[in-house]
């Protein structure tokens, strides 16, 4: 059974009171609280264990090498992923995507050559392809959501035309929590010899992911939204698309020899990670995977349903707000605008009565436009709220249209 009192008990910050009230945090789509669990992995990291990571012989270098390497293989459990050697260690989603462009694409896309992708991204699964299309001529094929912000499979494959090359996709959205069908997506494109990355940010966040069931060939993922340090993350890359990459930065770890003639790269993943990492970074957001993995992702979902469930009951009541993107299957995220109030003011009053929530653009400008808006609030659930805290935002935002309306 899934004992929330317990888990919150597991997050030192959540005692805390803001503006003299108990804390609602709701701004986990942007950044997740951490454990103590984390806490404490760091701290004895620090204090007791660290190091330089690789090639060092003495006993603190060892200890840290294996308590950072051993993260490799919890993502690969996490994620489900049978060899963990196709798991490259990043600082997040932005470098892993980063480095796709680069070390992946960049080399093989010539002016008109296609990369779809959903108005529904987040920057980071945006601005990389615009470097293509800027300096290399690509040309980005957009695919809207429909009335309630779901995207369509087929839309996608679709699009797919004889000079597509790339399909990149969220699994997730972190503006309306609308989960996409990657993995019809991604066999689809295989069947097209057309590459996958999946931006898995928001998705393996909040629900069971198998990225060897669903066949992409590359899958990102980042650390603070993990309940992870920031810094921290990973993106998984089929063997194969390895081997078709070049090196994305030089330096430490990434060489196997240099001359003054020339350079030797490493074997993956290793190729892909030059210069001391963020070793207790990485080490950090193994303790995350664990601590996730020991609750169960399963159990996470279904509690995080559940508060989807009431707070779209209970958002639904609000007559004067509107919520954008009503996808059924969605994840526990919520943005919304109230006419007369700009988002800054929502999270400005709300913040006074104790509840932390985002508001701005997200990093999806395109999706802003398509919903023709400039901003929305942001409410965002995560595995240790409750329902209490769904009634506490819909108090927070009852007053606001007091104020407002």
């Amino acid at each position: 059974m899934y004992d929330i009192d317990k888990v919150r008990a597991d997050f030192p910050i959540l005692s805390r009171e803001v503006n003299g009230r108990p804390l609602v945090y709701l701004d986990n789509g942007a950044s997740a609280q951490k454990p103590r669990a984390v806490i404490e992995a760091i701290t004895r990291a620090y204090s007791m264990e660290y190091s330089n990571v690789h090639r060092g012989l003495h006993t603190l270098s060892t200890i840290a090498t294996e308590n950072y390497e051993a993260v490799r293989g919890k993502i690969a459990r996490f994620l489900h992923v049978a060899d963990e050697r196709e798991i490259v260690f990043t600082t997040g989603t932005t470098e892993g995507i980063n480095l796709v462009s680069y070390a992946w694409a960049a080399p093989r896309f010539e002016p008109g050559d296609e990369i779809v992708l959903s108005v529904a991204e987040h920057h980071a699964n945006i601005v990389p392809w615009h470097f293509l299309r800027e300096r290399q001529g690509a040309v980005l094929k957009w695919i809207a959501p429909d009335a309630t912000g779901d995207i369509d499979p087929q839309a996608v494959i679709d699009a797919i035309g004889p000079r597509t090359k790339l399909v990149a996709i969220t699994q997730m959205s972190n503006v309306t929590g609308t989960v996409v069908d990657v993995a019809a997506i991604a066999r689809a494109a295989r069947e097209r010899g057309v590459a996958v990355l999946v931006d898995g940010s928001q998705a393996a966040v909040h629900m069971p992911v198998d990225v060897d069931a669903i066949g992409a060939d590359f899958y990102a993922i980042t650390g603070h939204k993990l309940y992870g340090p920031s810094g921290s993350g990973a993106i998984h890359i089929r063997a194969e698309r390895m081997r078709e990459m070049r090196p994305f930065m030089g330096g430490g770890d990434m060489i196997r020899e240099v001359t003054r003639d020339g350079v030797g790269y490493n074997d993956p993943p290793m190729k892909f990670e030059a210069g001391t990492p963020g070793i207790v970074n990485q080490i950090g957001l193994g303790a995350a995977l664990d601590y996730m993995m020991a609750l169960g992702m399963t159990d996470i979902a279904a509690h995080e349903h559940d508060l989807r469930d009431y707070a779209r009951a209970r958002l639904d009541g609000l007559n004067w707000l509107q919520v954008q993107g009503q996808s059924a299957g969605k994840g526990a995220i919520f943005s919304f605008t109230m006419e007369g109030a700009h988002a800054h003011d929502l999270s400005t009053i709300l913040d006074k009565r104790g509840v932390a929530i985002r508001a701005g653009h997200h990093c999806a400008q395109p999706l802003m436009e398509h919903f023709g808006v400039s901003a929305t609030a942001r409410a965002s659930f995560g595995l240790y709220n409750t329902r209490a805290e769904v009634d506490a935002l819909i108090d927070a935002l009852e007053l606001a249209h007091d104020l407002f309306g």
